[in-house]
């Protein structure tokens, strides 16, 4: 089943890769296993993913230990981190995709483990969604690129909810202007219902769950 969501959702990405002439190499195919037990990681770590997603660190870090020989795997952190848990997060994680202040930064680095970061950005007036705004990207970068042990990445970002794709694509268009404007290459947006505008917009990294796994449990 799931080698077979596999196959529908790389049929997606090429097709948008195909409207933008870009290739498939260019493009990270992020599996976000939030909500989700550990088989389900070794199942997709089977079926050839490398790149896994999660939202908590507390649930990462109980998963954990059912995860040797995971040989290439990255494990990213794409939820909200409070600077209390940055211990743990630098410890279990490869990569932050959520940096969004310079304290939390400094917090990483001084764990002494190197790590891939990028910098969450808020383009929406949504209160629930976390993030720097964008004025605040150029002095970050300044602070993030001081860290010896962090290697900026790019920029992340989630639009405010919506069924339909195309309401996110002013989103994934402006966190690509950003990134230019601060030379900067990845770009982590889109999810399972919309990574085809993502793609179009220019993403590097697709964070895919629903489309790969179904749908979450409610808790």
């Amino acid at each position: 089943m799931l080698k077979e969501k596999l196959q529908q959702v790389e049929e997606r990405i090429a097709s948008a890769l195909a409207r933008t002439g870009r290739r498939r190499e260019e493009i990270t195919l992020l599996a976000v296993t939030k909500k989700f037990p550990a088989e389900v990681l070794r199942e997709a770590y089977d079926a050839g993913l490398r790149d896994f997603g999660e939202n908590y660190v507390q649930e990462f870090d109980e998963k954990r230990p059912a995860l040797a020989g995971f040989a290439g795997a990255r494990f990213h952190l794409i939820g909200h981190l409070q600077s209390n848990k940055s211990k743990k997060a630098a410890e279990i994680f490869d990569i932050i995709q959520t940096v969004d202040s310079a304290k939390l930064a400094r917090r990483l680095n001084d764990e002494g483990k190197k790590l891939g970061v990028m910098i969450e950005v808020k383009l929406s007036a949504e209160e629930a969604k976390a993030g720097a705004c964008p004025d605040e990207i150029p002095a970050l970068i300044e602070s993030i690129r001081g860290c010896a042990n962090l290697r900026l990445l790019g920029l992340m970002t989630m639009p405010p909810w919506s069924d339909d794709a195309e309401p996110s694509r002013p989103y994934f268009a402006r966190l690509r202007e950003l990134a230019a404007a601060n030379n900067l290459s990845g770009l982590s947006m889109g999810m399972s219902h919309d990574l085809e505008v993502a793609i179009e917009e220019g993403a590097t990294i697709v964070r895919i769950g629903t489309a790969l796994f179904g749908p979450r449990k409610k808790i």
